[in-house]
């Protein structure tokens, strides 16, 4: 039948190509097709010549029939827009010109040609001194990308010039968009679209300096400097040449606090989580499964939960990480992801509750106020999700009992599940529309071989490629290993890769085709065979390794080897496509190459060298935790900790450089207390705690630091051990302390003070003395806290710790300043002033200055206090301590904002906001509002 008058077509190529004929997306084809009418709908009306179309499809290398090739593609794409239409007919959509094709399209038809006629309208309006029709009118324009340019397409849509002009276009309406929010001061409001683009073109430096300005408005400070000193070095490294005039200006302004806030009286913005790993850049096929997710996602009141489930290998995550790009910008409140860890096979799978507490923390809940209860902390995810549209990927769960509490309350978002189980209670409970994944169809595996093979000698034996794919069971990551060796090896044909598929020694029991888990041994076995014995050894031992990923030393510390022979390695197993580089120096390995990797070590290794390897493991991790804490000891002489007898290759120059390892090793230290624990290895399990509690202490993380803690603290009891049992109670006392729990504080303490006195440890004995009498004084109750030191002070004395006597008069002089004592409060910050400055104790100096200046706020001496207070946030920073000067900075804000020094108060606290690293915490929270208030006039 033909179009009826009233069925509309409509033609989409920003982002994946897409045809919808009378509400109905329709199958397009095969990829060759699907790039013509991508080359026709990019140039939206304009002829396209039969030669461009020949050398899209084949480069310079087409066949003798390529015109009539793209002559039946065009016949096939006209009868799908028009069922009915005769073959030789002159269709309605694509026009027969002299020398090709034309498409026929109007703005109503053709996203491409909307965002055009948007497009000038912002601009016009920019023009006609209307910022804010213009922006309006860009954003409307910029919604209508789902992704790059003819997404899925590649390498031809990230190539072709025809794609790149479009592409081209989108980054001209980001800068004007861009420009159009400055002048009415609503940056904030591109800066997903620009985080697109400059993502896109990192290069482009007029991109990246609005980038700046805008993440700089959006209260952002930190990322934006981070950000320019990327840029700074990419430019230098790629092209040579240093940033030019306009992005030094952008950052100029950035350090002189001369970027526009955003006009707005309302609360902070709350944050936009991007958490999406990176889509496949070589994505191809499924195009029926996408098909059926974009049309349930359209309909009016379709579901909210899309479960992809499906066996190994079979490309789940792929499929739903490639969806979850192109529906993200219908979900303009940012996008969260988790692995489950449901079929890890190494560690249990994530419990509910750790990973809520992940998606709450990047949901702009502070640490300190997400609960501990499973109920309460469901009850605070949704209440976080309530009104907002997020895209929420749950990754490789287990069952439905997982994610029960995952799941939002409302219809507002939209979460995809993957799984190697049928969720079938998702479906009755939660209205799950089910999207089971099998093999690809014998096309799609071929075309993705190919594209994988990347070489011309495939072309001429097509009966090898199908028998390979025969032979993989068209599993997509058997097809991805094959691919890799036969790339590897172009002089072999592939007949005889074909062979040793088939026929090879040893390979899984009933490898026959029929279920492609089973090949997989053979596959992985090409790649493993290829390494040396020092790689293949530290393949077999990856499964021992206790986190999501691993570094060089990580790795290094697992084999016993140095760290430039692990690295080595490492490249070796990379280049073998048995270890992946997700992040910069972390490399993962896949679930089912990880279980290929432990039957491997059960068959080689004796129960006694894979014991020795995991013990290895813990003493590398336990001496690196001694010496990254030694870096970030602050008032304690010496570590609680033993080095052990583990050797690391590493060395750390600073607090800095320490953090970011803690930061990088956090799930690795955690499952190894717990599994240092299970072992009744309690000795290492309870330091291997008390070594990350600087860590916790300083970004923040309470709610681990007390759940790692008292799994250290139950080792410790099953050992006997009350050292360890003394010091955990007395680290898990600073956890409640920052959680604002201060009687458990107190209990922890009281339990450690008991303890530390039978086993006679006097220092430490003061020490948490000293700690208890701190929460007194959280407490309010100062003038105990001065009595208590009054008396104390003299046995601090007398064990001869400088650094101790100066936290215990930083402590007095605080709460004689909090009872109108100045003068007794100023006398005791000298004496610990004095007394840091003797012992090099950075951290004691500059504890000092900040309570001086409490001191002398207390003398109503203003001017004298802010100068204490600058001296205190300078002498933090130089100890490596940003949140601690940000917390100086905010009451220097406070204080002057009380005195009704208006600007100077706004200025303080932009300074404390760009140093806070942990932007959810409860003063980055409190300032961010006040600016916002301030700033956004009556």
């Amino acid at each position: 039948m033909q179009v009826q008058a009233g069925e509309t077509v409509g033609f989409s190529v920003l982002g994946s190509v897409r045809v919808v004929r009378a509400g109905a997306e329709l199958n397009l084809g095969a990829r060759q097709q699907r790039l013509v009418l991508a080359m026709l709908l990019a140039r939206a009306g304009s002829p396209v010549s039969l030669t461009e179309l020949v050398d899209l499809l084949w480069n310079e290398d087409s066949p003798a029939s390529a015109a009539n090739v793209v002559h039946r593609h065009v016949g096939v794409l006209r009868r799908l827009f028009e069922p009915g239409l005769p073959t030789r007919s002159a269709g309605r959509y694509i026009l027969r010109e002299l020398s090709g094709y034309r498409l026929h399209a109007d703005e109503e038809s053709l996203d491409l040609l909307k965002f055009r006629s948007l497009s000038r309208l912002a601009s016009r309006s920019l023009q006609d001194g209307d910022p804010e029709s213009a922006l309006r009118h860009s954003l409307d324009g910029l919604r209508l990308w789902r992704g790059r340019c003819a997404a899925g397409l590649e390498p031809a849509s990230r190539l072709h010039p025809a794609f790149l002009a479009v592409e081209a276009e989108r980054a001209q309406a980001v800068r004007e968009a861009a420009d159009a929010a400055e002048r009415c001061g609503r940056l904030g409001a591109v800066l997903v679209p620009l985080r697109q683009a400059a993502e896109q073109h990192p290069l482009d430096e007029s991109l990246q300096s609005r980038l700046l300005l805008a993440l700089a408005a959006d209260g952002r400070q930190a990322e934006a400097v981070e950000m320019y000193r990327v840029v700074r070095r990419r430019l230098a490294e790629e092209l040579g040449i240093d940033p030019g005039e306009e992005l030094r200006e952008a950052y100029d302004r950035l350090l002189h606090q001369r970027t526009p806030p955003a006009r707005t009286a309302s609360p902070p913005p709350l944050p936009r989580p991007a958490q999406l790993p990176p889509d496949l850049p070589f994505f191809t096929g499924r195009d029926d499964l996408l098909a059926e997710a974009r049309a349930m996602v359209a309909r009016t009141g379709g579901p909210t939960v899309l479960a992809i489930d499906g066996m190994p290998g079979i490309g789940k995550t792929s499929l739903a990480v490639h969806l979850a790009h192109e529906f993200a910008a219908g979900y303009p409140d940012g996008q969260l992801y988790v692995d489950l860890r449901g079929y890890d096979g190494r560690d249990s799978a994530m419990s509910p509750a750790e990973a809520l507490r992940g998606f709450l923390g990047s949901l702009g809940v502070p640490q300190d106020g997400i609960p501990a209860e499973l109920h309460a902390l469901a009850g605070m995810y949704r209440s976080s999700l309530a009104g907002r549209r997020l895209l929420i990927v749950l990754d490789n769960c287990r069952d439905a009992e997982q994610i029960r509490h995952l799941l939002p309350g409302g219809t507002g978002c939209l979460v995809i599940v993957t799984s190697r189980s049928r969720l079938n209670t998702l479906l009755t409970t939660a209205g799950a529309h089910p999207l089971p994944v099998g093999p690809p169809s014998v096309e799609e595996a071929r075309a993705t071989f190919l594209r994988l093979l990347g070489t011309d000698r495939s072309a001429a034996d097509l009966a090898a490629v199908d028998a390979i794919i025969a032979g993989c069971g068209r599993l997509p990551l058997a097809l991805t290993v094959v691919a890799a060796r036969a790339a590897s090896l172009p002089r072999t044909p592939l007949a005889q890769v074909v062979a040793e598929l088939t026929n090879l020694p040893g390979s899984l029991d009933g490898f026959d085709g029929d279920d492609p888990q089973t090949g997989l041994r053979a596959v992985f076995s090409w790649s493993y065979r290829t390494l040396s014995a020092p790689a293949a050894r530290l393949f077999r031992l990856l499964p021992i390794h206790p986190g999501p990923d691993i570094s060089i030393a990580g790795a290094a510390g697992l084999a016993g080897v140095p760290l430039r022979t692990g690295r080595a390695l490492i490249g070796e197993l990379s280049r073998a496509h048995l270890v992946s580089e997700d992040r910069s120096g972390r490399y993962r390995t896949h679930d089912l190459l990880l279980t290929y990797a432990t039957e491997l070590g059960e068959e080689h290794d004796s129960p006694a060298v894979r014991a020795a390897a995991e013990l290895r493991c813990l003493h590398f991790y336990l001496a690196t935790s001694y010496q990254a804490d030694r870096r970030l000891l602050t008032s304690e002489y010496h570590p609680m900790i033993e080095p052990g007898p583990g050797e690391t290759p590493l060395r750390f120059t600073g607090h800095d450089d320490a953090m970011r390892w803690f930061a990088a090793e956090r799930p690795v230290l955690i499952a190894l207390v717990g599994r240092a624990a299970r072992r009744g290895r309690h000795t290492e399990a309870w330091q291997l705690a008390l070594g990350m509690q600087h860590f916790f202490d300083r970004s923040g993380r309470w709610a681990d630091w007390t759940t790692t803690g008292e799994v250290a603290l139950d080792a410790a009891r099953a050992a006997d051990d009350l050292v360890g049992q003394a010091r955990m109670h007395r680290s898990l006392a600073g956890a409640a302390y920052f959680r604002h729990e201060h009687e458990t504080a107190i209990a922890h303490l009281d339990r450690a003070l008991e303890l530390l006195a039978r086993v006679g440890l006097p220092g430490e004995l003061t020490r948490a003395r000293i700690n208890r009498v701190m929460i007194l004084g959280a407490q309010g109750r100062h003038e105990e806290v001065v009595r208590t030191l009054s008396t104390a002070l003299g046995p601090a004395r007398e064990v001869g710790d400088d650094k101790l006597l100066a936290d215990a008069l930083v402590i007095m002089a605080a709460s004689n300043a909090a009872l109108g004592r100045a003068d007794e409060a100023v006398h005791c910050a000298e004496q610990a002033m004095a007394l840091s400055r003797e012992a090099q104790y950075r951290l004691g100096v500059a504890e000092a200055w900040e309570v001086l200046g409490q001191a002398r706020l207390a003398r109503h001496e203003l001017g004298t206090a802010v100068a204490c207070w600058r001296e205190a946030a300078a002498a933090y920073q130089e100890a490596s301590a940003p949140a601690p000067a940000a917390e100086v900075l905010a009451m220097l804000g406070d204080a002057l904002a009380a005195a009704g020094e208006q600007d100077d108060a706004v200025r303080a606290w932009q300074e404390a906001v760009a140093l806070i690293p942990y932007a959810q915490s409860r003063t980055g929270q409190r300032l961010a509002g006040l600016l916002a208030a301030v700033t956004s006039g009556p």
